[in-house]
């Protein structure tokens, strides 16, 4: 007895699908508006990583870190005749950083004796638990003190002495 032979379908030549043809375009759509997502939203993601990263730090130096701050910059308590503290962390070889020390040393010939303007470069040991009490993300943050030592106003990236001073001044009419 002869065996009966399957049924065989003729081999067809095969042809890209539709999703092979459409994967690449929809690939860099989807990349392009994921790049405009950041864009427009960088801020908000930078304060809430940085809100996060304050909430999730560890308590018992969040407490010493506090004390620091206050000691140093509570001008009310420690008597010194400051009225805004400027706190500005970057590093030294980061370009974006270098630009916003001459912003500094501009600040600091405006405002003698009114704005205790600060340098923390994040690369030094000594400055990574007030790195992180503040929960600093991103480099260069600006971080504005008010005489007593709270944070009135922060901002990730580069600030041009004018947008300062605006800053400054109205700050300094509060008072």
């Amino acid at each position: 007895m002869k065996r009966e032979q399957k049924y065989r379908r003729p081999e067809r030549e095969r042809k890209p699908g539709m999703l092979k043809k459409i994967f690449p375009v929809v690939f860099i759509v989807l990349s392009i508006l994921f790049f405009v997502f950041l864009a427009l939203f960088r801020n908000t993601l930078t304060n809430y990583t940085s809100e996060l990263k304050q909430y999730y730090m560890n308590p018992e130096i969040a407490g010493s870190e506090a004390a620091k701050v206050d000691s140093a910059y509570n001008y009310k308590k420690n008597k010194l005749n400051y009225l805004v503290t400027f706190l500005e962390f970057g590093a030294t070889g980061c370009s974006s950083c270098k630009h916003m020390e001459g912003v500094m040393e501009d600040i600091k010939k405006l405002y003698p004796g009114k704005v205790n303007v600060q340098f923390k470069n994040v690369r030094l040991k000594e400055n990574q638990m007030i790195m992180e009490y503040y929960g600093i993300v991103m480099i260069p943050t600006q971080v504005l003190l008010d005489r007593e030592g709270k944070e009135f106003f922060r901002h990730t990236g580069v600030l041009t002495t004018d947008e300062m001073i605006k800053i400054f001044n109205a700050q300094l009419e509060k008072k």
